[in-house]
């Protein structure tokens, strides 16, 4: 089977589908010895992005930038094959979203979530018009569809009348290596780095409206200063759009260095903040899956989600479910957690159970299969 992969994303995005797309690939790359794989990137690979090398791995870059690529595919609708650029093909993904033109393979394309439908008030306004446009072509040209999660592949069939035997549902995996950090010296040396006092609340991902971070810090002054709450909040992620609300947020809100918005952190650093606190909150109003959530089960961390999208189906019965919109029942979950020991341990070890469901290895095979599915049809 000859597969085609678009790995632009892997090449140019640093998280969310950039990092789907390189897990993804080098967890089939891993298990997949029979099969061509040959990786199209319309950007050029830099010094901390490139190709994943293997002996049945060929990599193409496009002829012109990805920024133009997508112009003459997707706004001018130029019919110019990926298999022109790429070579022939028996089956192409495309992990973003969109499909290109294709002349003769098989189409498969991820489609991560519905954000931009179910809260367009969230969603950068190029961007949610430039998915209005890509994501039905791609539903109607696509032999089948990837969902990252059950509640993605639903809300494509009530909103977008995406035909249900077209949709598979594969989770995302988390990396086998994340294991709770206990020595004591890279603790502290992170903790002292960050200026973090006590013990703290983690929230992590990209500081924007839908990550709902502004109720969060609503939550969390309700319960400051009661006993056995934590004196922190951390917040690590980097500017998104219309984040000023966040920061105004928490000026009002009179916290001063109690709550710290982080937005250079390395992975290191953030793996000993997982190790460190009390729990990870995930307030959004719409997650397709819920990378973090996720990342912190496999810690060990005690994890409070909304029911925004995905969240509840991801994190199961390992971690408390609060309404989204609800800030008195997130502050009431967030004193409980934090104030009983009982309580932490048992979702810690639930945590832990739950995090064993989400693997890379798991999601290659199920996409493979999704190949040799399409390819076999026809």
């Amino acid at each position: 089977m000859r597969v085609l992969v678009d790995y632009t994303s892997g090449i140019a995005q640093s998280a969310g589908i950039g990092r789907y797309t390189r897990n993804l690939v080098d967890a089939m790359l891993r298990m997949d010895h029979a099969d061509s794989f040959t990786l199209f990137s319309a950007d050029k690979p830099g010094a901390s992005r490139g190709f994943p090398s293997a002996p049945n791995v060929r990599a193409v870059v496009g002829p012109i930038s990805n920024k133009r690529m997508t112009t003459l595919w997707h706004r001018f609708r130029t019919p110019l094959p990926i298999e022109a650029l790429a070579g022939a093909a028996d089956v192409f993904h495309a992990p973003d979203f969109s499909l290109p033109p294709v002349a003769r393979a098989r189409k498969v394309v991820t489609i991560h979530d519905l954000a931009f439908i179910t809260h367009p008030e969230c969603s950068v306004p190029s961007l949610r018009n430039y998915l209005l446009r890509v994501t039905p072509h791609a539903i109607r040209s696509a032999d089948r569809i990837i969902a990252d999660s059950q509640r993605t592949a639903d809300d494509l069939v009530t909103l977008m009348g995406a035909p249900r035997e077209k949709i598979t549902a594969i989770y995302l995996g988390v990396d086998p290596g994340l294991k709770r950090i206990d020595d004591l010296v890279r603790l502290t040396e992170t903790a002292n780095q960050y200026g973090l006092r006590g013990p703290f609340f983690l929230a992590v991902g990209t500081i924007e409206p839908r990550k709902n971070y502004a109720r969060l810090i609503q939550a969390f002054a309700r319960i400051n200063g009661m006993p056995g709450a934590p004196t922190h909040l951390v917040i690590v992620g980097r500017k998104g759009w219309l984040y000023e609300s966040v920061f105004e947020t928490l000026e009002y809100s009179r916290l001063g260095d109690s709550v710290r918005i982080l937005e250079n952190v390395s992975d290191s650093d953030l793996a000993a903040m997982y190790s460190m606190a009390s729990a990870l909150v995930t307030p959004s109003l719409y997650e397709g899956f819920g990378i973090p959530p996720v990342e912190a089960m496999a810690y060990g961390l005690p994890v409070i989600v909304s029911d925004g999208g995905s969240l509840p189906e991801v994190v199961g019965d390992a971690g408390l479910v609060v309404p989204a919109m609800d800030v008195d029942a997130l502050a009431d979950a967030m004193l409980r957690v934090a104030s009983d020991e009982a309580l932490r341990a048992e979702m810690s070890r639930r945590s832990l159970e739950r995090a064993r469901l989400f693997d890379w290895g798991a999601a290659a095979r199920a996409t493979l299969d999704v190949y040799r599915q399409v390819v076999d049809a026809h």
